[in-house]
């Protein structure tokens, strides 16, 4: 297997110092040029800022890398046609010696084998509007309950059905842990109305519960759901028209499948006149500096 760690990364894995893995998706599928690789050496630095070592997973050109060069995120960043991989298309990519970005359940898998426990991310995925009739749910929601590496994210994509990606969560045994506040976000707002399952407020602790459940014997990780920083927030009164609008434009024109995510980002991006992608920002930035905090939980606890 073409299997690559950057030698920052080798070191802080072997030195036993705070790693923190970041996905992919959200450079190549995420973003517009620059704002995307502006964003990754952003989060990079926030990790680095935080004492915790970067690695931006991806494959590039067959070849799993776990931490990236500045050359490689600018290079991934200006691939219009990378694969947006996840469990199902990893090992093909990787046969086919392609480029591709990996999604949260791709970024799970690699970052374990790696041996990285705690990821940040923007949001995660889950059950989409509309799913009693599409069954287009999320591979994320699998990964979480069977891989044990503890995800920080703004909550799932407020463009999902959040009431039911909980309860699948809920079902598949997934611990939801909102950092800081009793309410559950809803990415780019602070607040989704829904009671959070679980709260904790202490990094070390986040870091702990997640040793305990391999201690006894419970598979997969644990979501932790940090809210965007309050001044950079979309009240949900403000961002659920738009994404209703958004929705039903990608329904008109038949958009389904992996195609779906892309499109309501862009959309709602030029709905919101470039607000949303302002706050898709502070929150990966936010979700990055926690985790860094708990990767730090962890080398703690050794």
């Amino acid at each position: 297997m073409n299997f690559d760690i950057h030698p920052d990364v080798a070191s802080a894995l072997d030195q036993g110092t705070p790693v923190v893995a970041l996905e992919s998706t959200i450079i190549t599928h995420g973003m517009p040029w620059p704002q995307n690789y502006e964003m990754a050496q952003r989060v990079e630095t926030v990790i680095r800022d935080n004492g915790a070592c970067p690695a931006t997973i991806a494959v590039l050109k067959g070849v799993i890398k776990i931490g990236l060069s500045d050359e490689d995120l600018r290079d991934l960043a200006q691939t219009p046609d990378a694969r947006k991989l996840s469990r199902a298309d990893l090992a093909v990519c990787v046969v086919q010696q392609a480029t591709g970005a990996t999604t949260v359940a791709a970024t799970m898998i690699l970052a374990h084998l790696a041996g990285i426990k705690v990821f940040a991310t923007g949001g995660i995925g889950g059950v989409h509007r509309g799913a009693e009739t599409s069954m287009d749910i999320s591979a994320d929601l699998q990964e979480l309950a069977q891989t044990p590496v503890t995800v920080v994210a703004a909550g799932a994509k407020a463009i999902l059905d959040i009431p039911r990606t909980l309860e699948v969560l809920e079902t598949l045994g997934v611990p939801v842990i909102t950092y800081g506040q009793d309410d559950l976000p809803a990415f780019w707002s602070r607040t989704s109305g829904i009671a959070s399952p679980l709260r904790m407020d202490d990094p070390t602790d986040i870091a702990r519960a997640h040793d305990m459940r391999a201690e006894l014997g419970i598979p997969g990780g644990q979501l932790i759901a940090n809210p965007v920083p309050r001044d950079a927030e979309i009240p949900q009164s403000d961002i659920d028209p738009i994404i209703a609008q958004a929705l039903q434009e990608a329904e008109a024109q038949g958009i389904q499948a992996k195609a779906v995510t892309p499109f309501l980002l862009s959309r709602i991006f030029e709905l919101t006149e470039g607000k949303s992608l302002a706050t898709n920002i502070a929150l990966v930035l936010s979700n990055a500096r926690v985790a860094a905090q708990i990767a730090a939980g962890f080398s703690k606890l050794g």
